[in-house]
């Protein structure tokens, strides 16, 4: 558990700390943006649109971010479209309480999903678990969904970024 974790409010001067063996190389992340080998995914999203990917050198496991000479990771950067509340059950204990609709696919992306953070804007709400779909999934799907930890405040709109392992080309995470 990180002090951001427990007191919020501090994400408005200190960024969420990175697992840096979690994300590409040179990662680093400020109050609002993550940058990747000195890119920026908001400006990356300026430019290209979202969903979006951004690949560089993966990190050698255990060597606080010493880049891999020969692996591969990138950043996916996905829009939120839909917010959904889900079911509260009172058993669930650490189930997700929303369900949130992006315009990419990110099956294919082997994503870290307890890495994926929010980008563009600075949140001080506690963060809660998610079922991440894509557009195109249908709402029955949700078991097999992604979980990733979102503010409680998302927006419509919002962008999150998620740390893969491997390459996925943009092709694979558009919509059918």
């Amino acid at each position: 558990m990180t002090l951001t974790t427990i007191i919020p409010s501090l994400r408005r001067s200190i960024p969420d700390p990175l697992s840096t063996d979690r994300w590409p190389e040179h990662t680093v992340a400020t109050t609002t943006d993550v940058l990747v080998a000195g890119i920026s995914l908001l400006r990356l999203v300026d430019l290209c649109g979202t969903p979006c990917v951004h690949t560089a050198a993966s990190v050698v496991p255990g060597t606080h971010g010493r880049p891999s000479p020969t692996g591969q990771a990138c950043v996916v950067v996905v829009r939120i479209l839909q917010i959904e509340p889900m079911p509260v059950t009172p058993s669930a204990g650490t189930a997700p309480v929303l369900r949130v609709v992006v315009d990419g696919d990110l099956g294919h992306a082997h994503p870290v999903a307890s890495e994926a953070r929010l980008v563009g804007r600075v949140s001080t709400a506690r963060h809660v678990l998610a079922t991440c779909l894509a557009s195109d999934q249908a709402a029955d799907a949700a078991e097999s969904a992604l979980a990733i930890p979102v503010p409680e405040d998302l927006s419509v709109g919002d962008l999150i970024a998620v740390p893969c392992v491997g390459t996925v080309p943009l092709r694979a995470l558009r919509e059918h």
